[in-house]
């Protein structure tokens, strides 16, 4: 197995503790739209999962423009500073899941083992799954520890862990 780095690692860590990322997209306008989207991670497919309505602004400006940017980050702790709360900012491509697909099978199998109370809305019409597909990042880890990642590096901490 070859070796993966701590910051790996790490990202894997914040990745599978936090459960809620800042997504921007792009408006009919081009205009940047930022809304908060509850997500899981899909190992085999090395991807992550939101499931959202199509009443919803971003949802709409999915279907128009694929390119999408994912904020994940470390809770703020009260009296601690902000300025070095692990982050990293996700950089991917969204596809519309098509409806009892195999990947619409395994990512809703992902969503609903994060998210079982969600259950119900899956089973909405107007609700549907999206798959990102990670192409880059860029990661803090702290203060002064910064780093772009390649999709392949992303890959390695979507994906199993071992």
């Amino acid at each position: 197995m070859a070796h993966e780095s701590r910051l790996t690692r790490e990202l894997r860590a914040l990745l599978n503790a936090q459960r809620v990322a800042a997504l921007g997209t792009v408006g009919d306008d081009g205009a940047p739209f930022v809304s908060m989207v509850p997500y899981a991670i899909e190992q085999h497919l090395c991807c992550l999962v939101i499931h959202v309505s199509g009443l919803a602004a971003h949802t709409r400006n999915l279907q128009a423009r694929e390119p999408v940017s994912l904020l994940v980050m470390k809770s703020e702790v009260p009296g601690e500073p902000v300025h070095a709360l692990p982050r990293v900012t996700l950089e991917g491509q969204a596809k519309m899941l098509e409806r009892g697909s195999l990947d619409w099978q395994a990512c809703r199998d992902a969503y609903i083992t994060r998210f079982p109370d969600a259950e119900p809305m899956t089973q909405l019409g107007d609700f549907m799954f999206v798959a990102i597909q990670v192409t880059g990042a860029r990661q803090i880890a702290g203060f002064g520890v910064a780093r772009s990642i390649d999709a392949e590096e992303v890959r390695l901490a979507l994906g199993s862990k071992g």
